[in-house]
Formats: C-alpha cells, structure tokens, sequence
C-alpha cells in the first residue's frame, strides 16, 4: 500500500473518474456534507493529510489530485483556473454530490475561486487558503516581488522542465521547510510530478496565469456564496488580504471573510493543521456566514 495513503488511518479510499475528457485522481473518506480539497504547488492530494482524518468525522472529504499531478492524468492543455474548476464540477456530478464546500491552497485556491464564480449553484461556500488571484487586488505586487522569483521561473517555455526534470526533490525541498515537511514529504512530492508530463503541467498552471487574470477581470457579476480568505501571519499573502477582500467586493462578491492563521507561513495545511482543520469546520459546517468580517487568532473584528 503507498505510505503516504495508508498514513490516513481507516475509512478513506483512493480512486479515479474520467471526467471533462481526462482521468481525475482522488482519496476520498467520511460521511456528511460534501468537501472538496484542492492543493497546490509542489503539491498533490497528501498536502491535506494532516487535517483529512479529523475532517472525515464530519464531512465527505474528497482530495483531489488537479489535473496532470499525481494519479490524475495529464492533458495537452486546460491548466487554466477555469478549466480545472469544470473538472472539479464534473466529479463532483459523477459522484453525485449535493452542495459541496471547496477549499483550495495555492493554484487549488485560484481553481476554487473559479469554481465560485462559474458553479455558485453547486456548492455552500468556498475557502481560498493564502493565495492571491491573479488579476484582482495586490496582483502586480505579486508580479514584481523578486521573493517569488519562481512565478516567471515556471512560466518560462519549456526551460524550467529541462532543468528540473529529475531534480524535483532537490528543487521541492527550496520551497518545503524541513521543520513541517520530511524527506519523505519531498520524496512523494517529487514522485507525483515525476512523469515528463506531469512535470510539464504544474508548469503549465503557471502559464495561464494570464488566463486566469483576464478570467478573475471579467467576472463582475453578484455572488451571494460565501467567501473565506485565509492566509499565514508569517506570509507575504497576510498581509495583501484586506486588499484582495476589496477587490472581490469590488468585483461582485457580497460576502467576503477574512482569516489570519497564526504561526504559519504559506503551507498553512502543514504548518498549523489544527488551525485550518478548526477554520474548515466553523465554514464548511455553516448554513450562512455574515458578511465582511475579519478575525485574527479567532476574535472577529467586524
């Protein structure tokens, strides 16, 4: 059995899906309403597994692996957040699920803002956790900080796959701190982006962030689905919240939260996974939340 499912304990499996014209990977565990985790980069699935267990006593948990990480396969293209939002829609109608509650990390939180825009319908709520949205707000800060060297690294063609092509662990560990991530972590990292294609597609994420910009621009329309913006104190996302909470308004959204996660840098999952547990279960559990509020280490400032 691979160590990084069995390290979930009982009560989950791990299957797939042929949706939207490609293979979907996912584990999936527990009973209770629906929720559906999406990762980012390096990352696949098993970047929620510490919070997937206690998750399980309450929710349907589905992680997905996106499309061209891990299990799922890799296509010639839709890398675009929209895209990857119809897969999402898709294995959400295969499985038959009612009214799901997306959380999404990293490229998983531009997917799950896509699929609030696009599926507002489908789901109760979504959580984009420290992440920004290119195109909205502090995006061109973004762009220009020379810390995040690696946005225009990956989007380079077709160089960042030569160079990193069996180098994944050695390039993964720059990004994955030894004091939350093992060499184990890594090593399972580097394996579900090992295959030539999937390498190539985690790359191909961060070339449609272009895409994903003139998407996030267009959207202009009212939505009434809740909204959670949560981000480490010790990222450089903490700090752009209020103004990316500001454009979504701006753009539309009626009810925007926003959440500091205290002792976390980006990996939020990982590094305070008692936190975004307690996070997912306050939101995902929620019929409604009101709108416009802040709240730091767990006392709302409205």
């Amino acid at each position: 059995m691979d160590p990084a499912f069995a390290s979930l304990g009982s009560g989950f499996i791990s299957s797939t899906a042929e949706v939207n014209g490609t293979t979907l990977h996912y584990i999936r565990g527990g009973a209770g309403p629906a929720l559906i985790l999406l990762h980012g980069f390096p990352q696949d699935w098993y970047g929620f597994h510490r919070i997937m267990p206690r998750l399980k006593s309450r929710f349907t948990v589905l992680a997905v692996d996106l499309r061209g990480v891990g299990g799922s396969a890799s296509a010639v293209g839709g890398y675009d957040a929209a895209t990857m939002a119809e897969d999402v829609h898709q294995l959400v109608a295969h499985l038959h699920l009612k009214r799901v509650y997306a959380v999404g990390h990293d490229i998983g939180g531009m997917v799950a803002y896509a699929y609030a825009r696009l599926y507002p319908e489908t789901s109760r709520g979504v959580m984009i956790l420290d992440v920004p949205l290119p195109g909205l707000g502090p995006w061109a800060r973004i762009e220009a900080d020379p810390m995040l060297w690696h946005i225009h690294f990956q989007q380079t063609r077709d160089l960042p796959e030569q160079l990193i092509a069996g180098r994944q662990a050695i390039y993964f560990r720059h990004f994955l701190d030894p004091s939350f991530f093992t060499d184990g972590d890594v090593a399972h990292y580097a394996e579900s982006y090992a295959a030539p294609g999937h390498l190539h597609a985690a790359f191909e994420a961060y070339r449609a962030f272009p895409a994903n910009a003139q998407f996030n621009a267009a959207q202009q329309g009212p939505v009434s689905l809740p909204l959670v913006l949560a981000a480490g104190d010790r990222s450089p996302v903490g700090e752009m919240l209020p103004s990316l909470a500001t454009a979504l308004r701006g753009h539309g959204c009626a009810s925007v939260t926003t959440e500091i996660i205290k002792g976390s840098g980006h990996y939020v999952a990982d590094e305070q996974p008692d936190a975004v547990a307690g996070l997912i279960e306050r939101y995902a559990g929620a019929s409604d939340l009101p709108a416009s509020e802040t709240s730091v280490g767990g006392e709302v400032v409205k």
